[in-house]
């Protein structure tokens, strides 16, 4: 399903395929020769996505641009079902295996690996080459990785990268969640005048 958000229309090149069930919705690009699969949703929510040429992103993944953090895909980029990308940016070459999260203001350089259920979290670099092991956790920039039992070890550094701030634009001791939910619902509350495009 193509969808118009803000006044912004997916494109889609005539080489690459979208599943009649998978949601493309505003300012979303599709490279030639790429794949959305079945239940995927590509959502620009403020901010554009942009999947570069031979992708495939897999069934469920949702992949999501927000205000003032794109999300862009370069080439060759395969992402694994139930994966979760939100406004970073995903090199050439990379693999990102089913239900991995990468969250905003993240970088996943060239020809690394970030495997089941691993996280990259906000304002985290992973760099070229490397892997993130299955279910551990990258901070900070270059990443250090951790396993997720040694949250008290990694939560300082975390803590630091100021997820609330980045995200919401409040202060962790501010940020209720009644706030949280309202500035979602703000946000989320803009796809009441989309134009459903092609069923």
């Amino acid at each position: 399903m193509l969808i118009e958000h803000d006044g912004e229309r997916p494109t889609v090149a005539p080489s690459a395929y979208v599943a009649p069930t998978a949601v493309l919705s505003g300012d979303v690009r599709v490279g030639a020769g790429s794949r959305i699969l079945f239940g995927a949703v590509v959502s620009a929510d403020g901010g554009p996505v942009h999947v570069g040429d031979n992708c495939i992103v897999m069934e469920h993944a949702v992949l999501r641009g927000r205000s003032g953090f794109p999300l862009t895909l370069g080439e060759n980029v395969l992402t694994g079902p139930h994966a979760h990308l939100n406004g970073a940016t995903i090199e050439d070459d990379v693999f990102l295996a089913t239900g991995v999260s990468v969250f905003p203001g993240a970088r996943v350089e060239r020809g690394a690996e970030v495997r089941v259920n691993a996280v990259v979290h906000v304002n985290t670099r992973v760099t070229s080459g490397a892997t993130v092991p299955i279910g551990w956790i990258a901070v900070g920039d270059p990443a250090e990785l951790y396993p997720p039992s040694a949250h008290d070890e990694y939560w300082p550094k975390l803590k630091a990268l100021d997820f609330p701030g980045t995200l919401f634009h409040v202060p962790r001791d501010e940020l209720t969640m009644r706030r949280m939910t309202g500035i979602y619902g703000e946000t989320f509350g803009r796809d009441i005048d989309d134009l459903i495009i092609e069923p």
